[in-house]
């Protein structure tokens, strides 16, 4: 028989568990807020500017759990405007020191500050003049004494029950990492348009498209001249399949819009013979190539509207229906 005893498992045990450990980790963050008040604040500040300012990238580096904090601290940074790759020190060691120059700057991470593995990189950087900014739990452990910008967290207790496992250490590491990202990315003035260009995949790259990446354009659009016959409107209509016909002046400028609605309201006999410009809509709801399409949508279902008018001035270059949202992935 084992020597291991099983017990039935304890819902209420569990609960308390988890519990605790959130409970523990709270009281992580809320020491980090509280040191953010004082010389860690004025040191993490001194990080942005000095990443801001730098002509290469931020090159992070870690060994454990620190180090796979330091991988998505990495993917954080580049993917919100701040060019940065994630250096293995065991690997460094071996060649990959070789990515390194005078113009990066090297974000270690190691709560203890004395991890071994590290030691290569802090005298690179010591020797050729990289700037190293260390991220570490201890300012006299040799990453703390050896950063050009020590960013000294504070003491924190682990949440698991041993005192062993790397658990609020790592989530206060996590977090002053994408607090340098997200003060990065407003120091930047990086705009969603951008963030596009580095997530075109998945459903956050559906909702960072443009209005212009979805909508119908031109020369393909329903148009018809404010002083042409209704019939002539809905045969411009039934042939492009949108709902709806956008009517131009004589100077090719938009004047209204006729749409499915706008015909069943004005129905009657001699409808087809009636001037556009009797049925449409004037001044219609438009955007731009520009705008993201979710907040087209969001515009779109505050408005009970299907359709938007995409405009450069006030010549239509485009034409955007709520389907065409719907199908790019949209929400």
């Amino acid at each position: 028989m084992s020597a291991a005893v099983r017990h039935a498992p304890d819902p209420a045990l569990i609960r308390a568990t988890i519990a605790r450990t959130v409970a523990v980790e709270r009281e992580g963050m809320a020491a980090l807020a509280a040191a953010l008040d004082g010389p860690l604040g004025a040191a993490v500040a001194q990080a942005v500017e000095t990443i801001h300012a730098a002509r290469g990238r931020v090159v992070v580096s870690g060994m454990g759990k620190s180090g796979h904090v330091g991988r998505k601290i990495a993917a954080t940074l580049a993917s919100t405007g701040t060019p940065a790759l994630f250096l293995h020190p065991a690997e460094a060691s071996h060649g990959d020191l070789g990515m390194l120059t005078a113009e990066d700057v090297v974000l270690a991470l190691s709560w203890s500050g004395d991890t071994a593995e590290l030691r290569d990189i802090i005298h690179y950087c010591r020797r050729f003049g990289v700037t190293l900014i260390g991220l570490t739990g201890r300012a006299e452990s040799a990453l703390g004494r050896a950063a050009d910008i020590p960013l000294v967290l504070p003491p924190v207790t682990e949440a698991c029950p041993h005192g062993l496992a790397p658990t609020s250490s790592t989530l206060v590491q996590m977090a002053l990492g994408d607090a340098l990202a997200m003060a990065l990315l407003e120091r930047r003035g990086f705009t969603p348009a951008e963030f596009h260009r580095f997530h075109p995949g998945g459903k956050l790259g559906a909702q960072l498209l443009t209005v212009g990446e979805v909508m119908a354009k031109a020369p393909g659009l329903p148009l018809v001249r404010e002083d042409a016959t209704m019939g002539e409107a809905i045969i411009a209509m039934t042939g492009h399949s949108l709902g709806c016909v956008i009517a131009v002046d004589a100077a090719g400028e938009v004047a209204g819009i006729v749409t499915d609605g706008d015909l069943r309201r004005h129905m009657h006999p001699g409808v087809l013979t009636d001037p556009v410009r009797a049925v449409m809509t004037r001044s219609p709801r438009h955007t731009v190539p520009e705008e993201i399409a979710s907040a087209a949508l969001a515009e779109m279902n505050a408005r009970r509207i299907n359709v938007l008018v995409v405009q450069e001035g006030r010549r239509p270059v485009g034409l955007l229906h709520v389907q065409q949202l719907l199908s790019a992935g949209v929400v």
